[in-house]
């Protein structure tokens, strides 16, 4: 090996040449327009079946694209290995969910269902709510409440009636004198929850507060408090407050002892920090969780394998092997990993196929800088020229053979639904990436530039009635992969490829034999 790779991952960076609501195309982006002009460079896919997923119609996400990015193969992802599980009937023969229907059953206690309500398959897909709730009632079980995280992000951003009237729809078929099921609380993902990287535990104890206490405000019914709090906020889904339903006077869904607690999410990062209340013991201490009911608690997945969150699961996660990572550690390849807290994880968990741990703390360095807890909107450009910063000088210091890094602006910002910032967020990485490309230049480095989905390259959108609608999901587009080398041009294969085939294009670039099970690289 005689060049070091960079590998720069531009999240929500996709590729296309449609205008309407392109904060790509939009944004002045001298850097990125001079190396296609320049550089060898092809779209990959970053989507559907690219990334193990069911469809082309699902859209990819930064865990499944990362996922692949680090480890050259496709594996059964998110949506695609629930729903496997669910149609073969495998979900219902785990002994977790056998152990907490059982258990509910026999006490006459409440089992209770926690997720996003949406059917975006990022993370979650309400089919899979509603299959398990017609399963327990079969099993035997009495009484269901339902805590619905509205969307408005995976899905159109005011979408959430629309599943909610679903959900309402088939409790409806299940109620008879036998069972009796409900919404029992919900709120917006963004507002209660769904933090992830332990950015913002409030965040998660208001959550804690409505599901398990049902402590917040009180309305009739779901359709009556998302439209009144709409009204009162002017908020999308994802940005609702917090909401408790109340039944016969009282909270419909407070939990008590016996009680069964299902995490329907299959995504990980946002479903960790609830784990880690529900299967905390009195060591826990990231907020007062007040009474603490005596619960049978699971989630759809083991949120992260290493550190056993959650204790118990109904699927198991693909056992992902055979990743660069360690490629690189048989090889003696020292490597250098960065970004800022909303990413670090995708540039090292999931990079590494969901792996807390590194292979080698010899030859593995990683640096995560802390994010700004705040909207991204009103901060695009995030911490781009830190984590620029941390990469020039990884490039510089000489030690390392493999160094990459996720700037998150173009995910993040998109994910607020302002196009304005997305266009300053895109323009922002731009910025960092001349200033990496300089240091690349300086070192004789090979500079590789990609994504892990589409974003800000898709803001606006036209819905049934051809009416212009902000978009706030990622984007079924492709994603660019340009490598460019100052003194070589290394040509690329004509064909269909996706982000599986990055790490074994890294290998050969850097003259190491990829393994066995890899996709194939895209260098002629």
């Amino acid at each position: 090996m005689e060049k070091t790779v960079v590998l720069v991952i531009m999240d929500g960076v996709g590729e296309t040449q449609e205008e309407l609501g392109n904060m790509v195309l939009r944004a002045n982006t001298p850097t990125l327009d001079a190396l296609k002009a320049s550089c060898p460079w092809t779209c990959i896919k970053a989507h559907g079946g690219a990334v193990g997923l069911p469809s082309d119609d699902d859209m990819g996400n930064s865990e499944v694209g990362h996922n692949a990015l680090g480890c050259g193969q496709i594996y059964s992802q998110g949506a695609k290995l629930v729903n496997e599980s669910i149609e073969s009937g495998d979900v219902f023969r785990s002994e977790t969910w056998k152990d907490i229907v059982n258990s509910v059953v026999s006490a006459g206690k409440t089992l209770h269902f926690i997720g996003l309500l949406s059917d975006g398959n990022v993370h979650s897909n309400i089919r899979h709510l509603l299959a398990m709730l017609k399963e327990a009632k079969k099993e035997g079980v009495c009484r269901a409440r339902v805590h619905v995280l509205l969307d408005g992000r995976d899905v159109p951003a005011t979408s959430a009636l629309e599943y909610v009237d679903m959900l309402e729809e088939t409790l409806a078929s299940l109620n008879d004198n036998d069972f009796d099921g409900c919404i029992a609380s919900g709120g917006g993902r963004m507002k209660i929850t769904m933090d992830r990287y332990q950015a913002n535990w409030p965040m998660v104890k208001a959550g804690w507060d409505v599901h398990v206490h049902g402590e917040g405000r009180r309305f009739a019914n779901c359709t009556e408090a998302i439209k009144t709090l709409r009204a009162e906020t002017g908020a999308i889904d994802q940005d609702l407050p917090a909401f408790v339903i109340e039944k016969d006077g009282r909270p419909a869904g407070a939990m008590e002892d016996g009680d069964g607690v299902i995490l329907f999410n299959f995504r990980g990062d946002r479903a960790l920090e609830l784990s880690m209340a529900f299967d905390g013991d009195d060591s826990f201490d990231r907020f007062d969780r007040g009474f603490i009911p005596q619960v049978k608690y699971a989630g759809m997945l083991q949120y992260d394998g290493d550190l056993k969150i959650p204790k118990h699961y109904l699927v198991n996660p693909p056992q992902i092997r055979e990743t660069l990572t360690e490629l690189l550690v048989a090889n003696k390849v020292r490597e250098y990993a960065v970004s800022e807290t909303q990413k670090y994880g995708h540039v090292t968990y999931f990079w590494n196929g969901n792996r807390s741990e590194k292979f080698s703390e010899e030859l593995e360095d990683y640096c995560e800088i802390p994010s700004d807890v705040r909207s991204f909107d009103e901060c695009p450009w995030m911490k781009g020229t830190e984590i620029a910063d941390k990469v020039i000088e990884a490039i510089e210091s000489g030690k390392y053979g493999f160094i990459r890094c996720n700037f998150p602006n173009g995910d993040m910002v998109g994910h607020t639904g302002n196009p304005d910032a997305t266009e300053i967020a895109v323009e922002s990485v731009d910025l960092e990436l001349a200033r990496i490309k300089k240091a690349c230049d300086a070192a004789g480095c090979i500079l590789v530039v990609t994504a892990d989905h589409g974003n800000s390259d898709q803001m606006l959108e036209k819905n049934k009635k051809g009416v212009v609608e902000v978009r706030t999901a990622h984007s079924l587009n492709p994603v660019p992969f340009i490598i460019y080398d100052k003194n070589i041009r290394h040509e690329l294969k004509e064909g269909a490829f996706g982000l599986a085939n990055v790490a074994p294009t890294i290998a050969e670039l850097m003259g190491l034999k990829p393994y066995g099970s890899w996709e194939e690289s895209m260098l002629k």
